[in-house]
């Protein structure tokens, strides 16, 4: 199975990309994670992103904040799939990452979850991971279906609240 590599531009959305980390362990995903700055580190975030494939990665989920030029930076120097998790704060609370993450040039997309949204970039990842893993697409429509059984057992106790 192809890594995902999931990289961040301070070790402060550390606490949010958790829960990217957390949602790939319960698909059995392989992954890494790094401290990479488009702007402090240019080069070598440019040199991940253009040795990823290589490297073993099928996908770079990249999580920055304010300017947010991080996932457009891997986007640039690499042709695999880019999620962009715009991360909350500054002075626009995360809106001015959002607006940087997913308003890319043509020819260069990031794929883009809402604001923090750590844990919907990790399916995303492995949502296209599957389309040639059959055993991942298994876990993802089980991972579906409790969904759904949660929400049915919630419903239920709803129901029972509202009738007692």
């Amino acid at each position: 199975m192809k890594k995902v590599a999931i990289i961040m531009g301070s070790d402060s959305d550390w606490p949010v990309v958790q829960g990217a980390c957390k949602q790939l362990d319960e698909f059995q995903i392989p992954y890494e994670a790094h401290i990479l700055s488009a702007h402090r580190t240019p080069i070598a975030a440019a040199d991940f992103a253009k040795s990823a494939r290589a490297n073993g990665f099928g996908v770079l989920i990249c999580a920055a904040g304010m300017a947010a030029h991080l996932a457009g930076a891997f986007a640039g120097n690499s042709t695999l799939p880019v999620i962009g998790i715009p991360m909350k704060g500054g002075a626009m609370d995360g809106l001015d990452a959002l607006l940087a993450t997913v308003q890319m040039p043509s020819g260069i997309p990031v794929a883009t979850v809402a604001i923090n949204g750590a844990k919907n970039a990790a399916v995303l990842a492995a949502q296209i991971l599957a389309v040639s893993d059959d055993a991942l697409a298994a876990k993802l429509d089980q991972a579906r279906e409790q969904m759904a059984s949660q929400i049915a057992e919630k419903e239920a106790k709803l129901q029972a609240e509202l009738m007692g």
